[in-house]
């Protein structure tokens, strides 16, 4: 399972001209309104390209599908995968689903949480510096070998308290 992330050129791009941001909703739309159950991959191609689904777009997909606001909002909001704000240079994701939880999850989330210096939520967050996003994902198919983890899409498993520390160390030593 794959989870795109903005470089960090689109996520500049993005905050210096929201006009490009817009642009590149409209370039999904337009290569993807014909599709039969368009919404989902508009969402995915806007995340893939910008690292987040940006809220000034959602009018703009809600028109060409002829859907309300209200609607894409909630899809958005309803996946875990779609974000509604840039992404830190790096992105980390603990699974949460039950094997994982089982074999001490719920324990390396909170540990990743002090970590990182991310506020404890159900969505996920990122911090202070915006050099990690933690997410919480809901299965990254390493359920034989749980905990399981992913950093920058890399996924790693039987991640244990140190091995996290190893794992996201170089996250926080490098440049911006």
């Amino acid at each position: 399972m794959s989870t795109p992330h903005a470089s960090d050129s689109a996520a500049t791009a993005d905050a210096a001209a929201p006009k490009a941001a817009l642009q590149i909703v409209q370039q999904a739309v337009d290569e993807l309104a014909h599709l039969p159950g368009a919404l989902l991959p508009i969402l995915h191609a806007v995340q893939d390209r910008l690292g987040y689904v940006p809220e000034a777009g959602v009018p703009l997909v809600a028109q060409a599908l002829n859907l309300s606001r209200a609607e894409v909002h909630g899809v958005i909001s309803y996946y875990h995968h779609f974000r509604s704000s840039p992404p830190g240079r790096h992105v980390v994701q603990v699974c949460r689903a039950e094997s994982c939880q089982s074999r001490g999850a719920e324990a390396l989330w909170a540990h990743a949480c002090s970590r990182l210096g991310c506020a404890d939520s159900d969505h996920g967050a990122t911090n202070a510096d915006a050099s990690v996003t933690l997410l919480p994902v809901y299965c990254l198919g390493l359920c034989a070998s749980s905990p399981a983890i992913a950093v920058d899409d890399r996924v790693h498993a039987r991640v244990s308290l140190p091995r996290f520390d190893q794992l996201v160390a170089p996250l926080q030593t490098q440049e911006a």
